[in-house]
């Protein structure tokens, strides 16, 4: 079950308990927010509810990699019932958030 796009911990482990009570193929799964995101709009959004007053540099010398992300999780749907109940926008900024609590510890 592979979970590349943001989701927030409730979602995502809510689709692991159904895939696990009522899905009982081999195949992937995938989980997310089923549409599609630019990873440069992805990081920008990540800077934007991080605090990050910097300027995002991308390396062009560098492989281009995967441009974007987009899985699609109707599979998750039709095999289990999951459906993200989280917003994406709302799902980041309660990880990032977490992620800037746990490091004030």
């Amino acid at each position: 079950m592979a979970t590349r796009e943001f989701l927030y911990v409730e979602d995502c482990a809510e689709a692991v308990v159904l895939a696990a009570e009522r899905c009982d193929s081999p195949e992937p799964v995938n989980i997310g927010a089923g549409f599609e995101i630019s990873i440069k709009d992805l990081a920008g959004k990540i800077a934007a509810l991080a605090g990050f007053k910097g300027v995002l540099e991308w390396d062009a010398s560098k492989p281009d990699g995967q441009p974007r992300r987009m899985l699609d999780t109707s599979r998750a749907e039709r095999e289990f019932g999951f459906k993200a109940r989280t917003g994406f926008d709302e799902g980041l900024r309660r990880t990032v958030e977490w992620y800037k609590s746990s490091l004030a510890k």
